[in-house]
């Protein structure tokens, strides 16, 4: 059996033991080889083998509707359906998402690479195919990480009210939530696992109900065996407390045993999970000694970036400052908080996937004296901004935001581009936004928002590597810093857009058109120094890489309406909309965000 054969997943139903083992190797050397050229998740992959196997012989997708949480899980899947002969293209230009894509094929039903949120997609699914009695079963696997936001919990939560008939696959890779497996609990687990049994009790219950004072003594016998159970198995408990039933563990790289649990679990009215147990990096030796490196995008943190250049100026504050404390919301490696945590263990906080909890937590700790910095992409701080908004700068409280991945960052697609963070943090009073525009910028301006912020701070910095420049080269405190002066147009470049700016102006130069260039460095507030000198010319052009309606060009825009009424002011960013993946670069360009596009914008409107 050879990978090229399927086509279909219906055609791996037909496939013995054999050719599943052989097919299962085929396809880890498929994903080590696509992964090792364009980069994405290795592990997290390589143990959903058999599991995304199993799902395809047991479900007739995509009329049963298959989600996914996170979507970094799912390349298996998009080789099972229809997308092999692409699988080089994965997170390329042009090519295959590294998440699921409505776009891409039927087989996707949801973009979903913020984790916790399938089990909400799956009540609502569920619930419009109740609606049309469409007899679609819909399966949503979550990891288990997943499950440490509160979201997860919430959908879970409402599906056991609901009595929707969904399948939930808890794929456990990590934290285990069953006890160690013995002989009477796996006993126990396949007794649990077949639905006529479990048929039997219930009637045996209603019987015991119906009978007379007898009856009551039967029932309270019954229910506390039942008690004795679940305290047996931790998982029974939580999990049907909510109304959800609970088969497993189960070994996920054990297709046939898969299969029949999936197949049981069909067999119960109502939401079941399928606990199964699975190794990250299963099948290939370094991701398997390594999973941290391997769980999450490999390209890993590059010597040089500003994710780099953080981590260096937090461990060298920390050794100075005890009350500062760190805090990640399940991503201590690609937010560079690893080597602070190795340093200082007992002032790092890894509160799982809870942006949200993670930013009203950051509050608290502020409230008791300590210094609090979340390091967090830009995209998953979206997830919180209500909390940022009146848990932390409602009460004034200096907590320090460090938003990595800020900006168009390239190869993960829409969900990931960081280009909202500006507009919405702009809108928090009180709130204090630097853009550092080099390697030792960032680093100065952790120290600025340490001894100078009183209240909520926000340092965004993108993906790309950062420029080396010398301390003479850059700025301090709430004050922009002038790069270059002309008489002709002000450019005002944000953040890393500060070189397509001074780009820019050497291809003016080149053309007579002498242009002024400021590092605003501050996004809010503005400095009312460079606004001033802005008003002194003819054109004023903003260039930023978030969205350019509402963030940095829109204040500055705002702001010379009062003071300079008479100013002509150009606002470069991003489109507004959900762009693709690409290279950063590449799409910056094609947005005009470059030298030559904000060069030639300075031309037309000259």
């Amino acid at each position: 059996m050879h990978l090229e054969s399927i086509r279909t997943p219906a055609d791996l139903r037909d496939l013995g033991t054999t050719e599943l083992r052989s097919l299962s190797a085929e396809i880890r050397t498929r994903l080590v080889e696509a992964v090792d050229r364009s980069g994405g998740h290795l592990g997290s992959n390589l143990g959903a083998v058999e599991l995304t196997i199993a799902l395809h012989r047991t479900f007739d997708s995509p009329h049963d509707i298959i989600l996914w949480d996170t979507g970094h899980q799912t390349y298996v899947h998009k080789m099972l359906t229809g997308r092999l002969a692409d699988f080089d293209t994965l997170r390329q230009p042009g090519g295959l998402s590294g998440y699921p894509s409505r776009s891409e094929s039927a087989h996707d039903w949801i973009e979903n690479s913020h984790a916790s949120t399938v089990l909400s997609y799956a009540h609502g699914i569920a619930t419009a195919q109740a609606a049309t009695n469409s007899g679609r079963r819909v399966v949503a696997v979550i990891g288990d990480g997943a499950m440490t936001g509160g979201m997860a919990f919430e959908g879970l939560n409402n599906l056991g009210h609901s009595g929707l008939g969904v399948t939930i696959i808890l794929n456990d890779n990590g934290r285990s939530y069953a006890p160690t497996v013995g002989r009477l609990s796996e006993s126990l687990i396949r007794i649990r696992s077949n639905p006529t049994y479990m048929r039997r009790q219930r009637r045996l219950e209603e019987l015991a109900e119906n009978l007379p004072w007898v009856g009551e003594i039967v029932e309270r016998g019954i229910n506390a065996t039942k008690a004795a159970i679940r305290e047996m198995l931790e998982p029974t408990a939580f999990f049907e407390t909510l109304g959800v039933h609970y088969l497993g563990p189960f070994d996920g790289h054990d297709i046939a045993e898969i299969e029949e649990a999936l197949a049981n679990a069909r067999a119960f009215d109502g939401p079941v999970v399928v606990h199964v147990l699975t190794q990250k990096g299963r099948g290939y030796e370094p991701a398997e000694l390594d999973p941290i490196k391997h769980m999450h995008d490999t390209s890993g943190i590059k010597p040089g970036s500003y994710t780099e250049a953080f981590t260096e100026a937090l461990v060298k504050a920390a050794e100075s400052r005890p009350e500062l404390v760190a805090i990640t919301a399940a991503m201590p490696d690609s937010t560079g908080l690893l080597p602070f945590r190795e340093r200082f263990p007992d002032r790092c906080f890894d509160v799982g996937i809870a942006e949200q909890h993670a930013v009203t937590s950051a509050a608290g700790m502020a409230m008791g004296g300590l210094r609090p910095v979340f390091a967090v992409y830009s995209t998953f701080l979206a997830r919180a901004i209500d909390q940022v908004n009146l848990d932390v700068a409602l009460h004034g409280q200096p907590v320090i935001f460090c938003l990595d991945r800020a900006g168009i960052t390239g190869d993960d697609g829409p969900s990931h581009h960081g280009v909202l963070d500006l507009v919405l943090l702009s809108t928090v009073p009180g709130m204090t936004i630097f853009a550092p525009s080099s390697y030792q910028e960032l680093q100065q301006m952790l120290v600025d928002a340490l001894d100078l912020c009183d209240g909520p701070a926000a340092i965004r910095w993108p993906k790309t590597t950062a420029p080396h420049v010398g301390w003479d080269e850059i700025g301090s405190g709430f004050a922009g810093r002038q790069v270059r002066e002309g008489a002709d147009v002000c450019l005002l470049g944000a953040g890393k857009m500060l070189a397509a700016a001074t780009g820019a102006a050497e291809l003016l130069h080149a053309e007579g058109i002498a242009a002024t260039v400021w590092d605003p460095r501050l996004i809010r507030p503005l400095d009312p120094a460079m606004l001033a000198d802005a008003a002194r010319h003819p054109l004023v052009v903003t260039i930023e890489d978030g969205f350019r309606e509402g963030g940095f060009g829109t204040a500055v825009r705002s702001a010379l309406a009062e003071t300079a009424p008479g100013t002509r002011v150009g606002v470069l960013g991003v489109p507004v909309a959900h762009h693709a993946h690409g290279k950063p670069d590449d799409l910056l360009a094609s947005f005009g965000l470059d030298a030559a596009g904000v060069a030639e914008h300075v031309r037309r409107s000259l």
